[in-house]
């Protein structure tokens, strides 16, 4: 029976942590088979931990515990997803700079609104996470959240709420470093036709600035996408201690 209680326990925090994370919570990925990822994960974990993990005193006790490891996982799953929140800041700061904005696209992967280059870095982001084996790295450092925060031992603390500020007030300025290329080149065209309309005055700058921006802008894109796949690995390789660090912020 404290077998079956502990494997539970981590069934919740696992699923829940799925049904967050960008790829296993897509629209289009079975629900059947991210529940069975996170029985499979919980049968892995659960034989690692000692038979009394769970303390409970009553079904109100158990009740409790079961809600806040589902809590746990969700928070885990959302720490993990801020990196591609600021992918979809960068993109949609890009397709602006560069005039494709309208009229957005649908991602399939989340059914969303999303404009192209956003889609393009998105899923760009998702393969180098299975390229990097990322996926194995944030199995290891899930089992190793029990030994910072065992079951029903998390609780609410200061640190916690000061580095998911932290977190999210970075998200914009991530996509600000990951879009500063871009930026520099709309505003060097934009001073380039300032000149030119100054210049010569016949010429319908507005207009004209139509063509080149696109097209100048989607050639930087394509030279910076390296640069902007080396932020995406360095903020990749993070995730796992992101997860151990949530994990100690909560004990």
């Amino acid at each position: 029976m404290n077998e079956l209680t502990n494997w539970l326990m981590v069934f919740l925090r696992a699923s829940s942590m799925l049904a967050v994370f960008p790829i296993f919570s897509a629209h289009n990925f079975p629900v059947q088979l991210r529940l069975a990822l996170g029985a499979l994960l919980a049968g892995m974990v659960a034989a690692t931990m000692p038979a009394n993990a769970v303390q409970a005193a009553d079904f109100w006790g158990l009740a409790g515990q079961m809600a806040l490891e589902v809590g746990l996982g969700l928070l885990i799953g959302f720490v993990c997803r801020m990196v591609f929140f600021a992918l979809e800041i960068t993109g949609s700061i890009i397709s602006t700079e560069i005039g494709l904005n309208m009229p957005p696209g649908l991602n399939p992967l989340d059914e969303m609104q999303m404009t192209g280059t956003a889609t393009l870095l998105y899923y760009l982001a998702a393969m180098l996470w299975l390229s990097l084996d990322m996926h194995h790295w944030m199995l290891i450092a899930f089992q190793k959240t029990y030994t910072y925060l065992p079951i029903g031992t998390a609780h609410l603390s200061q640190a916690l709420v000061a580095d998911i500020v932290a977190r999210t007030a970075g998200i914009f300025v991530v996509a600000v470093q990951m879009a500063a290329p871009l930026l520099a080149v709309s505003f060097i065209i934009s001073l380039v036709f300032a000149v030119l309309g100054r210049a010569v005055p016949q010429m319908n700058v507005f207009s004209e600035s139509f063509a080149v921006r696109p097209l100048v802008g989607l050639s930087v894109f394509g030279l910076t996408l390296d640069l902007m796949s080396q932020h995406i690995m360095n903020y990749m390789r993070k995730l796992p201690e992101d997860m151990l660090l949530v994990a100690q912020a909560l004990h």
